[in-house]
Order: structure tokens, then C-alpha cells, then sequence
């Protein structure tokens, strides 16, 4: 079997809103407007991604599926980091780097148990799986705090804020690269659905919805700004809610609808690898890169946001911890993230 007449009209449709936002991006439509409709596209692809994801599980198994997936789903991250640093908003980066850890570890965790908990009631996940990655996560924020904690309390580590930034950055890629292949590995892998698209056919769809994300995201961020100033909100909320939420459109479709499915394994794979390659990989990846950027990128986030990090992981360790997700926990998660949220709306 092959590519279905849905498959197709789903297709269309995105390549459809894809060009609509492209045209009002091009033509300097209202920058509200032009928001609007990149969110729309991101969403639509988003949804594209997912089913072939889910085909991708089939042939490889849901822990290397969701690996892949969340690269494919940072993309636009990197493209929308890369386009701030060069206008030299490392506000807006920073935000948008922790919002997306917090945002995937938090929210889009408990948008899993509530769609996974309303169908099947308690859901249950591979408990060492998940101690691992919430011992990652412990860490990896830990890390990242480091820098904000040192120049908070004014130590003498302070004073070299861009190469104690680096020696973290290093640790975290070395983390990360060290720690892959146990991810891959642990876990059960539940049945899997026999594969429906050719492998050629998934392959395309997924590299061509993530380009078409990244792309859309540019367009995305190029409207944030004024439309952001337009609507009231602080660029440190911009950064933390609004960046963090669509960059990783595709994680947050993917992975309510894998816990929908009754597959909390995978729908964690796919959440909360994310959160860990935007700590472990994306993060020290961009320090390093903004050294060819008139402004280098630091770990020195505001105060406020290294705390909330820090908690937010803290969180997702006694959550993970039991195995098991409730419908009580996601009131824990989703309550927890709109705390945070309404804390920035006035800026950092």
C-alpha cells in the first residue's frame, strides 16, 4: 500500500498553506496576519510529520523514530536561532531555548496524559526508559544554570561568563553524543503497526515537512517582533511561550496523538527527546556558532527563567519517576507552565 487519498489531500494542503504564507510573508502583508498564517502552515506540517513518524516507527522502531522526529522538529528552532542572533536578539534566543525545554518537558507532556488519560485512563511507560531521560534532563538543566547562578551571586567564575558558557557547552555536546546510543537502545518498543507508505515515500515526506518548517518558521519569526509589539507582549515572552511553542509544532501535534493512540512510550520518545536534544545539542551548538555572529550567545539567562528551568525538571523527575502518567499529574504539568508563562508576560 501506498500514499491514500487522504494521505494526498493532507499533501495538497500543506503545500497549499505553505505558499499561502510565503506570498503574504513576500508581499509585507500586516505583520499580524503574516503571523497567523506561518502558525497555520507550522501546524498543518506539524500534522504531516506525524503520520510519516509514525510509518517511520514501523520500520525502526518508536525510539530511533522519535530521535529522528525531534531532529527533524528542531529545525525550525535552529533557523529561527540563527535568524535572531544575526539581528542580535539574544534575548529572544535565550527564551526560546529554555521555553522549548520547559515547554516539551512540561506542557506538551501534560497535553499527552490528558489526551492519552481521557481514552485509556492510566497510562504506563518503560520506568527505567524514563528515569533516564528525566536524569538527563535533571542534568542538562543543572548545566545550563550553572552560568546564571554564578553571575547571580556574584562569584568570581562571573567575571568569565563566555568561557565558563563554553566549558558547559562542551560537557553538554559530549553529554549528549555519549548518551545517544542508551537512548536508541532502552526500552520496549510495543507493537508496532505494520508499515503502510514505502520507506522512499516517509523519507521524502519527512525531510520535505521539515524544510518546508524550517522555512516557515523564518517567515514566523521575520512577523514576530512587530506583531508582538502590536498585541502588547514582552519579547522575553515571545521568546519563552510563543517561539518555543510553534518551533516545536511538530513535537506537540506528534505527541498528543501518540499518547491518544495508547503508545506512551513513544509519545514520550518523541516529547521529551526533544527537550534533551534542545538542552544537550542545540543549545552548545548555537554558543559555539555564535562566536561568527556579532553577538555571542551566553548561558547567562535571566534569573527568573534558570530557576524555572531548574524546577521544571525537577518536576518532570517526580512525574517520571512511578512509571505511570495520571490525570492528576497533567493538572501538576499544564498548572506549572502556565505559572511560568504569566510570570514573563511582562518581561524577564
Amino acid at each position: 500500500m501506498g500514499v491514500n487519498r487522504r494521505d494526498g489531500i493532507e499533501l495538497v494542503l500543506a503545500a497549499a498553506l505553505v505558499a499561502v504564507a510565503a506570498a503574504a510573508h513576500f508581499a509585507d502583508a500586516a505583520p499580524v496576519l503574516t503571523f497567523v498564517l506561518a502558525a497555520i502552515a507550522i501546524a498543518i506540517l506539524a500534522r504531516l510529520v506525524g503520520r510519516a513518524t509514525e510509518q517511520l516507527g514501523s520500520r525502526v522502531g518508536s525510539s530511533a523514530a522519535g530521535a529522528i522526529q525531534s531532529a527533524l522538529g528542531n529545525l525550525p528552532e535552529l533557523f529561527i536561532a540563527l535568524f535572531a542572533l544575526q539581528q542580535g536578539l539574544v534575548r529572544v534566543v535565550q527564551s526560546a531555548l529554555v521555553g522549548s525545554v520547559i515547554a516539551n518537558g512540561i506542557l506538551v507532556l501534560g497535553l499527552a496524559f490528558i489526551a492519552g488519560g481521557l481514552r485509556h485512563g492510566t497510562q504506563t511507560f518503560d520506568s527505567p526508559r524514563a528515569r533516564l531521560i528525566a536524569t538527563l534532563t535533571v542534568l542538562a538543566a543543572a548545566i545550563l544554570a550553572v552560568p546564571t547562578l554564578a553571575h547571580a551571586v556574584h562569584t568570581t567564575a562571573a567575571e568569565h561568563e563566555r568561557s565558563l558558557s563554553f566549558v558547559c557547552a562542551g560537557v553538554l555536546l559530549a553529554l549528549f553524543f555519549l548518551t545517544l546510543p542508551g537512548l536508541l537502545k532502552v526500552g520496549d518498543e510495543g507493537a508496532m503497526e505494520p508499515a503502510r507508505w514505502t520507506l522512499a515515500t516517509t523519507v521524502v515526506v519527512l525531510g520535505g515537512a521539515g524544510v518546508g518548517a524550517a522555512f516557515v518558521s523564518d517567515w514566523f519569526v521575520t512577523a514576530l517582533k512587530p506583531a508582538t509589539e502590536t498585541l502588547g507582549m514582552s519579547e522575553t515572552f515571545a521568546g519563552l511561550v510563543v517561539v518555543a511553542i510553534a518551533g516545536n509544532a511538530v513535537e506537540n501535534v506528534v505527541g498528543v496523538q501518540l499518547a491518544a493512540k495508547n503508545r506512551p512510550d513513544f509519545a514520550i520518545s518523541v516529547i521529551v527527546n526533544s527537550a534533551l536534544q534542545v538542552a544537550l545539542l542545540l543549545t552548545p551548538v548555537l554558543v559555539f556558532v555564535s562566536l561568527f555572529f556579532a553577538t555571542t550567545l551566553t548561558l547567562v539567562f535571566p534569573t527568573l527563567l534558570a530557576i524555572c528551568l531548574l524546577l521544571a525538571a525537577w518536576i518532570l523527575a517526580v512525574v517520571f519517576y512511578d512509571g505511570e502518567s495520571t490525570l492528576e499529574e497533567w493538572a501538576i504539568l499544564v498548572g506549572f507552565y502556565v505559572v511560568v508563562a504569566a510570570s514573563f508576560w511582562w518581561g524577564a
